[in-house]
């Protein structure tokens, strides 16, 4: 799930990048705010799964001790 909105949003910010270029200034902007959301959604999804590692790791090892 996080690689797919990672990729998601890098190819949002490429489209936004590529039309830009060409003076697409509406489907860039458009494309440029798609990649800012699914970044953020990365991110969450990203610290929230780390955290999540860390207790289970956490809770796994007191239960083997």
């Amino acid at each position: 799930m996080l690689r797919t909105t990672m990729g998601l949003a890098v190819a949002f910010l490429v489209i936004a990048l590529i039309a830009g270029l060409f003076g697409f200034i509406g489907v860039g902007s458009l494309a440029w705010g798609g990649a800012k959301i699914l970044f953020f959604i990365f991110l969450v999804l990203a610290v929230l799964a780390f955290v999540g590692g860390l207790f289970s790791r956490s809770r796994g090892s007191a239960w083997h001790a």
